[in-house]
């Protein structure tokens, strides 16, 4: 491996060494997406038409190899409760794990999506753990910020429900939508075996928005102020199960 290739660590190389993804678009449609970004930067979606999520055949059908190192799945869009997209995601995740890979399976979970992948991979449990992104407890939050995904109740239901499964959890509080998410963290502590990852919003943009939404947008400028971060990370540093984005480190200074 190049000495290029062992420096990038951020993104989802944080998280896995390897990503794949079946879908364009994703029916989210979260405001923060930074896929969104780059599919409109490239001329691949529009405003309008990311939130159309098309198959990508050529990848629901590729055999897959088994890679050195964890496969992320899906990066760049949702497995979401829509019979043509839930297929293709599940037979993309099947042909992943029965080639051996080890799956991180991210998410921002529906509970029926939940327990059709339980059910399905159960045998699999060893080679799969369950990152759920869940930002908030606050609905009001969630439905601004991620329009069309689940409330927290929902994905809290989906945590437990693998946990208690036997399923390896972690928790994804990135972006946090909340000014302080410790809270959050204490609330789903119990039902995750590994990790709770902590990152800012990345990509805050005041174009093109009502004065009705910029109430969000001047809330989070202040979530992600230099001073808010260093108060989160001072008081979450201590919590065995907490890792800090690169994101987060790098703007408090301290990577």
């Amino acid at each position: 491996m190049s000495e290029k290739k062992r420096k990038i660590t951020s993104g989802t190389k944080e998280w896995a060494d390897y990503n794949v993804n079946c879908i364009k678009g994703c029916s989210n449609n979260c405001r923060y997406c930074y896929a969104k970004m780059m599919g409109k930067r490239f001329g691949r979606c529009t405003d309008d038409t990311w939130k159309d999520m098309v198959v990508r055949e050529e990848t629901v059908n590729k055999k897959y190899k088994k890679y050195k190192g964890r496969v992320m799945f899906p990066s760049s869009h949702d497995i979401v409760d829509e019979p043509k997209i839930k297929e293709a995601c599940l037979r993309v995740l099947e042909n992943l794990l029965k080639s051996d890979n080890q799956v991180l399976v991210t998410t921002k979970p529906s509970l029926e999506v939940t327990q059709e992948i339980i059910k399905k991979f159960y045998d699999y449990q060893r080679q799969m753990q369950f990152r759920f992104t869940i930002t908030s407890r606050n609905n009001e939050l969630l439905t601004f910020w991620e329009r069309n995904a689940p409330l927290f109740e929902e994905r809290k239901e989906s945590l437990i429900l693998a946990y208690k499964e036997g399923f390896k959890t972690s928790v994804s509080i990135e972006p946090f939508l909340d000014k302080n998410p410790i809270k959050l963290v204490r609330e789903l502590s119990p039902f995750i075996t590994e990790s709770i990852w902590i990152g800012p919003m990345n990509y805050l943009s005041f174009k093109k928005i009502s004065n009705e939404e910029k109430i969000y947008y001047d809330e989070m400028k202040d979530n992600i102020s230099i001073e808010n971060l260093i108060y989160i990370y001072n008081e979450l540093k201590d919590y065995s199960k907490i890792r800090f984005k690169d994101s987060l480190l790098i703007k408090i200074g301290r990577k």
